[in-house]
């Protein structure tokens, strides 16, 4: 396993880090592809096992079993909580980033994990209706009471990452020191000015989504998949782009075959190549840990890395959530719409 470091934290993480929104109960209206808790269980040991000790969920993934089965998993599998780097969000709750919910659901989050403390807490988005002066210095406040180690960022347009981060500045509170954001093959908008402004600050970039929620993990488009045939959120992000970004998938799979491993290795080492720290990948069985943890092993060349860019072509944006009153972005207006 390599390991990098989250931002200016200091924090080591390992370069692939457990994606928790394949984990939890199957809520109806919900996603129908997450695992029950044994299954988390068997995909949590095989990552600690090749060395993974990032593990990334949210307090509404699965209506927050996700991380009541990770904290679970952890327990039983004797882990020690100084071995392990625990992720999670707030912003699809009650409040969204006001102080008050701020403070009531990183309690919420501890008592599921079976922790008591995070070692990074993530705004899952950008909230218009809370001053960000507010929001920052409540998350400030969690990392003075001990509650959490370092924040970070998810989705959002740059320039509110860069007001938040002056306000922090400012004001002498905690800064992000990670960005959560979608960024693959398929999707490579965030390149323009979202990763910049990271590097500016001296922030990780772990994005979700590094497989394009299966895309770049086959030839073509259409999947069979329990995920591929009911979820909705996928069609949502990325069936407006099909004619744009199957070229691309043909890169992939054409250099898939050429080096002799699965087309998801290819798109895994492409972000590593280029320098992300940690790709989030969901895990559906222990044997797609060891497939994403192979890719750190393919080192592209700089011909291979200009064969698969060179089809792209820009996007519109899917992630970051409008001003209340516009019309919604692709992508944008389901909870979960994440990785």
């Amino acid at each position: 396993m390599e390991y990098a470091k989250l931002g200016h934290s200091g924090i080591e993480v390992s370069r692939i880090c457990l994606g928790g929104m394949s984990f939890g109960e199957k809520i109806p209206g919900g996603h129908q592809w997450t695992l029950g808790p044994e299954d988390t269980q068997a995909v949590i040991k095989r990552a600690l096992d090749t060395g993974v000790n990032f593990i990334d969920t949210a307090n509404c993934y699965a209506a927050g079993t996700s991380e009541e089965y990770i904290g679970q998993a952890l327990k039983r599998l004797g882990v020690r909580r100084e071995d392990v780097v625990l992720a999670s969000k707030v912003f699809f709750n009650e409040g969204r980033l006001s102080r008050e919910a701020i403070q009531r659901e990183i309690d919420g989050t501890l008592r599921r994990l079976g922790t008591d403390y995070l070692d990074l807490y993530i705004i899952h988005r950008f909230d218009y209706k809370t001053p960000v002066e507010e929001t920052m210095e409540a998350l400030d406040s969690l990392v003075r009471a001990g509650k959490v180690r370092a924040i970070g960022a998810s989705e959002m347009y740059a320039y509110q990452l860069y007001n938040m981060q002056m306000v922090a500045e400012r004001n002498g509170w905690t800064k992000f020191t990670s960005m959560q954001c979608h960024h693959n093959l398929l999707y490579r908008e965030n390149e323009r000015e979202m990763i910049p402004v990271c590097r500016q600050f001296d922030m990780a970039v772990t994005p979700y989504s590094p497989l394009a929620s299966g895309h770049l993990c086959h030839v073509g488009w259409e999947s069979d998949s329990v995920r591929g045939t009911t979820d909705d959120v996928v069609r949502d992000k990325y069936d407006l782009a099909e004619r744009q970004d199957l070229p691309i998938i043909g890169c992939v799979a054409e250099l898939a075959e050429r080096r002799g491993v699965p087309m998801a290795r290819i798109a895994l080492a492409w972000l590593l190549c280029r320098g992300i720290e940690a790709p989030i990948v969901g895990c559906s069985k222990p044997s797609r840990v060891d497939d994403a943890v192979a890719a750190l092993e393919v080192k592209l060349t700089d011909d291979e890395m200009a064969f698969l860019e060179e089809p792209y072509t820009a996007h519109e944006l899917v992630g970051p959530i409008g001003r209340p009153g516009e019309k919604p972005l692709a992508g944008t207006t389901d909870p979960n719409a994440k990785k």
